[in-house]
């Protein structure tokens, strides 16, 4: 048995480095120091001390989806957390009706407030409203978060969010009613998703039929009920499509950099028009 030996030539106990307080016989496998009960950790052969295990999952290069994203085992976490927020936002309308009138989007009142762009895609008219849009985000999106990483995820919901809100913009009459009517609701991202999902599936060669015909009729039914806004479904839908080409059909070898300049020059598009918008009205 080793020892440790002090200035005065007596052999020491072996102490485990993270908690001198306590004497251990057994040595890590990896590095030989001694590790009390509580930084031992199984190895193949013996045991291993925790700093050792973590320098070995810090050298260990994370497992990727075949999109790029970093897998993740457990719940869509991006996913659970927007309906959450939206939630808690729905809930806060009920007590604070000024909630509704701060955040919701208006062309009128984007220029002054631009906040309003992204605000207005976590506020939602009605219970059945909410229900259906995060009904929706919970199916699309616990398949594209997993598949995509989280941040391509986010970086597509909000943009997506911004896209439909400039598309109102973009397609309102500044002297009609459309200029000052207010719109909500994540539906504007949704679709961005929806777009970006029926990519995927293309990608891969499955069958794409189910979200094309349901893309279609929730499309379709903006034009047929009043009060639904099409122009912030078109709008995410667009985004969604052109985030999607760029962060699905990205050669392997320049996925990064291609996912990065996509989302870049996406958003500095949206505020482009934004600007152009309302520098012509």
């Amino acid at each position: 048995m080793t020892y440790q030996t002090g200035e005065s030539g007596s052999p020491q106990m072996p102490v485990c480095p993270r908690h001198p307080d306590r004497i251990s016989y057994v040595r890590c496998q990896r590095c030989g120091r001694p590790a009390c009960p509580e930084c031992q950790r199984p190895a193949a052969v013996g045991v291993q001390c925790v700093d050792c295990v973590r320098e070995a999952q810090a050298s260990v290069r994370p497992t990727q989806t075949v999109l790029g994203g970093r897998y993740r085992s457990g719940r869509p976490v991006v996913t659970i957390t927007i309906i959450a927020l939206c939630v808690l936002v729905y809930l806060t309308q009920r007590f604070t009706p000024d909630v509704l009138q701060q955040l919701a989007f208006a062309p009128s009142s984007g220029d002054e407030e631009p906040w309003r762009f992204l605000t207005a895609a976590f506020l939602h008219a009605g219970w059945l409203h909410l229900a259906v849009n995060m009904y929706a985000l919970w199916i699309v999106g616990s398949v594209l978060e997993p598949a995509l990483g989280r941040w391509r995820f986010v970086a597509m919901f909000l943009l997506s969010a911004l896209g439909g809100s400039t598309a109102v913009l973009l397609l309102a009459d500044p002297a009609g009613l459309s200029w000052v009517t207010s719109v909500v609701g994540a539906s504007g991202a949704v679709f961005g998703l929806f777009a970006a999902i029926f990519l995927v599936l293309r990608r891969f060669g499955r069958d794409a039929t189910q979200i094309l015909v349901l893309f279609a009729i929730n499309f379709a039914i903006g034009f047929i009920y009043p009060g639904i806004s099409w122009q912030a479904h078109l709008g995410g839908a667009v985004v969604g499509a052109l985030l999607g080409l760029a962060y699905v059909y990205a050669p392997k070898e320049r996925r990064t950099t291609l996912s990065v300049a996509g989302t870049a020059s996406m958003a500095m598009l949206l505020l482009v028009l934004v600007a152009l918008r309302y520098a012509t009205v």
